[in-house]
């Protein structure tokens, strides 16, 4: 089986850490993670099913999960500089430039055209500070599962 892609939008905050940390807890809740709903459907909105969690931790969630990962953001569990297993990196310049023309883009921009995960190995991910008016707004976080 291959790795699968999953993506969210959160507002912005400039601890990048806290807000991955955050949106893990609230999807861990939300029980929107394998094996509680073994394949979540994004992009995650109000609408979105939330089953509960089924586990005590997501510690205990992601041994259940085993192999396959969770498929979602409980898969990364840190903030590092450069892409590796289980760990949350910026997208660099060089690529937001080649992507989007900007080093700064807007949500509408990115979300439609997630290309960057193309070349994203399984079980990393990547963030994105969109702007709204020359302002950050929100953060995307996006990545490939385990499995």
């Amino acid at each position: 089986m291959g790795g699968h892609p999953w993506w969210y939008v959160v507002p912005y905050q400039r601890d990048i850490g806290k807000a991955m940390n955050e949106l893990r807890e609230r999807e861990f809740r939300a029980g929107r993670y394998n094996p509680v709903v073994r394949f979540p459907h994004f992009p995650v909105t109000e609408r979105s099913d939330a089953p509960g969690a089924r586990h005590r931790t997501i510690d205990e969630a992601m041994e259940a999960a085993d192999a396959d990962g969770s498929r979602s953001i409980l898969d990364m569990d840190a903030i590092g500089e450069k892409p590796a297993p289980a760990a949350m990196c910026p997208l660099d310049d060089e690529t937001l430039l080649r992507l989007y023309g900007t080093t700064q883009p807007t949500r509408e921009a990115v979300e439609p055209e997630l290309a960057f995960l193309e070349d994203v190995e399984r079980g990393e991910g990547y963030y994105v500070v969109l702007y709204r008016d020359g302002k950050p707004s929100e953060i995307l976080f996006a990545g490939y599962s385990f499995d």
